[in-house]
């Protein structure tokens, strides 16, 4: 097979700077910043971001998830607990965030340890997602192999004459996890490829801040 040039440079024009020495000392606060300037962008989908998880054995694998809240313990989102990635955290609960935001030219890292949010809290947001959205969840024995599509939309059909009017449980097996960082890695593009990158590693009580080399 012939092999195909990728054009993968990023445009030599000037960007927003990156200082190790003027950033936040705390790493929740700049990505707080970064995250609201996002915001306020025309940015499709700004929460998306690459979730990667490996399993006991450490076979890695890596797909998209929205983040739906944060603070400074962590960063939450929600998902089947019996899906592939559900299991791979079951058997080792430590994972990795990304977020790119390419108009921006800046990415963010996080890497740290998994805990499942509590039920209380799953329930509230399982409520307030779109009532197709919550039939779904219950449609869904996810990353598990089905037959054709038109098994998911009669099961659909099937649960919404069952709930009715009713309200929609939570599903035993669904709900949030929250990551835990140790890790923070922010990158900024800049002109030359002397991009500008600073990472945060935990202390005990404090986070030490490096520059890296792009």
């Amino acid at each position: 097979m012939n092999s195909t040039n990728v054009n993968n440079g990023i445009k030599n024009n000037q960007s927003h700077e990156l200082n190790h020495i003027t950033a936040d000392k705390n790493p929740f606060i700049q990505f707080t910043k970064w995250y609201e300037y996002i915001l306020n962008s025309d940015l499709n989908e700004p929460t998306a971001m690459t979730l990667s998880t490996a399993d006991v054995n450490g076979n890695p694998s890596a797909r998209i998830v929205l983040l739906k809240e944060f603070d400074d313990t962590g960063f939450v989102f929600y998902t089947n607990y019996e899906s592939r990635k559900g299991k791979d955290l079951k058997e080792n609960p430590k994972a990795a965030l990304n977020f790119f935001w390419d108009q921006q030219r800046r990415q963010i890292r996080i890497e740290g340890r998994i805990e499942k949010i509590s039920q209380e809290t799953s329930k509230k947001y399982f409520s307030s997602r779109p009532r197709e959205s919550q039939i779904g969840a219950w449609v869904s024995a996810q990353s598990s192999e089905v037959p054709n599509r038109e098994f998911l939309e009669n099961k659909f059909e099937e649960l919404v004459e069952k709930f009715g009017n009713e309200e929609i449980p939570l599903p035993d097996y669904w709900g949030g996890y929250r990551v835990i960082p140790n890790y923070f890695e922010f990158w900024q593009g800049r002109e030359n490829r002397l991009h500008d990158r600073i990472c945060y590693k935990k202390q005990k009580d404090d986070w030490k801040i490096i520059r890296l080399a792009p």
